[in-house]
């Protein structure tokens, strides 16, 4: 699954267009390395986004195409 479709489908990013700009715009790292929205996920990958005040440090453990918002949390876990 791309990249800002996992972040839009797992509720760390509300839109999918604000996930789009935000690896436009270098704010989003996968296994240290910047990420193009394109980015393939795969779990154990390892997920920073650096938008607002607070950095977030995800590991991913499910890649799923649908989530509720009960579920969403379920494909990661937060690292830092």
């Amino acid at each position: 699954m791309r990249l800002d479709k996992y972040l839009k489908v797992t509720r760390l990013i509300k839109r999918r267009t604000v996930a789009n700009d935000a690896c436009d715009a270098e704010k989003i790292v996968v296994n240290g390395k910047i990420a193009r929205a394109s980015y393939d996920v795969k779990v154990g990958d390892i997920i920073e986004i650096n938008m607002g005040t607070r950095p977030l440090k995800v590991k991913v453990l499910n890649v799923t195409e649908h989530a509720t918002k009960e579920t969403a949390a379920d494909n990661y876990t937060i690292i830092e």
